[in-house]
């Protein structure tokens, strides 16, 4: 089993003709992912990497029956692919889209409320279920399949933490990078509660940073909630105040959203913390050596 997406999940990619989402739909289809449409307003007709190109995501849905996109255009320009794809009712968007202002944000989440879409991102790296399907810009020869999932904000260390887990003898079912910046579609505890309904994943790992307060609602919600062994690890424990580290959402305001305060709030949720970068398949093994599932999840 997966989430969000597996080998059968027929994808649309809007903004297929522009440069970087024509190398990435190569990609994507190498690693199995079923692309059927892709999208650009007024390139109906021609085809990349013999994928159909229609004028709008109704039409390509109307065509192929696509439940899923994901979108590679400009900032100026993704808010409004976000809604085209909510309001032609599909079940997922993923946004790999970057530098979206906050306001275009704001405005798409008003236009999601009671639809039935699930937007993942923007400013992310995507979906990637092992040997089935991938959404985005995960490399797909970084991770094995097995039976921990991964949950993380940042994109760089979803690829590091993946591969960590490979070395160890560690797979996963489903990479979901959730993206930095503070006004995106999906947070932590959704993509967990959809790991805890998921028979095949066994554990999480969650990856996250300074800024906000995710990563404590999600510590409280997995207190409460999870009986699934979780790790994790926070970056920026070095981070100034009032200085924003890469993301836009990596920010620490008023004293508030430290590393401190995230780790503080997982150890007392009972939850493993990497004490570094490098640490971070180290406390995954020794999360699972610690729940007595660790022969259970090594595929090594």
């Amino acid at each position: 089993m997966s989430i969000l997406i597996n080998k059968d999940t027929k994808v649309i990619v809007q903004g297929i003709t522009g440069k970087a989402a024509a190398f990435h739909t190569k990609q994507m289809l190498a690693y199995g992912t079923k692309i059927v449409a892709g999208v650009t307003p007024g390139k109906a007709g021609q085809t990349v990497e013999n994928v159909p190109v229609f004028n709008t995501v109704r039409d390509a849905v109307k065509a192929t029956g696509a439940t899923a996109s994901v979108i590679y255009v400009p900032a100026k320009f993704a808010a409004d692919s976000i809604m085209e794809g909510i309001e032609a009712e599909l079940d997922l968007v993923v946004c790999i889209t970057e530098h979206i202002p906050v306001q275009d944000m704001v405005k798409v989440r008003r236009y999601m409320e009671g639809k039935k879409t699930r937007l993942i991102g923007p400013n992310c790296p995507g979906v990637l279920t092992t040997d089935e399907s991938k959404l985005g810009i995960i490399p797909g020869n970084i991770q094995k399949r097995g039976h921990v999932g991964l949950v993380s904000r940042s994109g760089t260390l979803t690829y590091e933490a993946a591969f960590q887990l490979m070395n160890a003898g560690i797979g996963i079912t489903t990479a979901v990078g959730i993206g930095g910046d503070p006004v995106k579609g999906t947070d932590f505890i959704d993509v967990l509660k959809l790991f805890k309904e998921d028979d095949d994943t066994k554990a999480v790992l969650m990856i996250g940073e300074i800024g906000g307060n995710a990563e404590e609602d999600a510590a409280l919600w997995i207190k409460e909630n999870m009986k699934k062994p979780v790790a994790a690890f926070i970056a920026g424990r070095q981070a100034p105040p009032g200085k924003r580290m890469g993301h836009a959402g990596a920010i620490i305001s008023g004293g508030k959203g430290t590393a401190a305060d995230k780790i503080k709030a997982l150890n007392a949720a009972n939850i493993l913390v990497a004490d570094t970068v490098a640490g971070i398949g180290e406390t995954v093994v020794t999360t699972l050596k610690n729940a007595g599932i660790y022969e259970e999840c090594h595929t090594c």
